[in-house]
């Protein structure tokens, strides 16, 4: 089942790729041009929410000329900025960013952080953390950064301890301390909302859970605090397109009053401005 949802993932973002590679003359949409559009992939929710937001009422008086691409994975919004087929993208934060770069080779830098997703835990099964019974069995993603901040999560309620200098690329085998003998199945992040029902507990990004119905400032049963959260989802690009006038003008449009209105209006705590 795995490498068959992994199979019509590669299929999917093979065909976002050939669209992407469609917005600008031989798959470059890239430009010095500070009056061409400037093309963004972001994840749809809440980071294709925002975009939207932004291209309806900021962009054109700013001047700005915005072009939108929504892809639900987490590798098309990187390779895509890197091969030139987009500007820039939304959809990340920076220990994501790093690992892939160092993983990947990429050079892709963050411009600005934008808002935060807590990452919270959710379960069917139990109203409180504290509830959860002896081998009880938690859903975690398997992306390096993710699932090390899915397990910081857990240690900092007291559900397990983890080895000294895990930070973020913790894996369940850093765990130290398991008092509840709890169990990990590991699977994609945009898995996680529909295993709920197949596990005791499961800890979910905030975009997924969002698009799933959930409403994490009132669902998750623990949500990461945003002080001090090294976790802020950031506007990237490749290095040396930081100044890029567009680029520099829509980060100015994402850190206005008017952004931080519409994400605490819409979100209601479940998004929470990072500026």
């Amino acid at each position: 089942m795995r490498n068959a949802l992994k199979f019509t993932s590669v299929l999917a973002t093979a065909g976002i790729a050939l669209s992407l590679a469609a917005c600008g003359s031989n798959g470059d949409s890239s430009s010095s041009d500070a009056n061409a559009p400037l093309t963004v992939v972001a994840s749809p929710t809440p980071h294709g929410q925002i975009l939207k937001y932004v291209k309806d009422n900021l962009a054109d008086k700013a001047g700005l000329k915005l072009n939108v691409k929504e892809v639900t994975d987490y590798v098309t919004p990187n390779t895509a900025v890197q091969d030139g087929s987009a500007d820039a993208n939304y959809f990340q934060h920076v220990p994501y960013l790093e690992d892939f770069n160092k993983k990947r080779g990429t050079d892709i830098v963050s411009v600005e952080a934008v808002h935060l997703e807590p990452l919270g835990v959710y379960s069917k099964k139990v109203k409180a953390i504290a509830d959860l019974p002896d081998g009880a069995t938690i859903g975690l993603p398997n992306d390096a950064t993710n699932e090390g901040r899915a397990l910081k999560l857990l240690a900092d309620n007291k559900l397990i301890t983890l080895k000294d200098g895990a930070g973020t690329a913790a894996t369940p085998a850093d765990v130290t301390g398991n008092p509840k003998n709890l169990k990990w199945k590991e699977l994609e992040a945009a898995q996680l909302p529909r295993s709920i029902a197949d596990v005791d507990a499961a800890v979910i990004n905030g975009n997924y859970a969002l698009d799933s119905g959930l409403k994490p400032a009132t669902d998750a049963i623990v949500l990461e605090k945003a002080e001090g959260n090294p976790y802020a989802n950031i506007l990237a690009v490749k290095k040396g397109k930081e100044n890029d006038p567009r680029v520099k003008k829509l980060a100015e449009l994402l850190h206005s009053a008017e952004v931080k209105k519409f994400i605490d209006d819409t979100f209601q705590g479940s998004v929470v401005p990072a500026f």
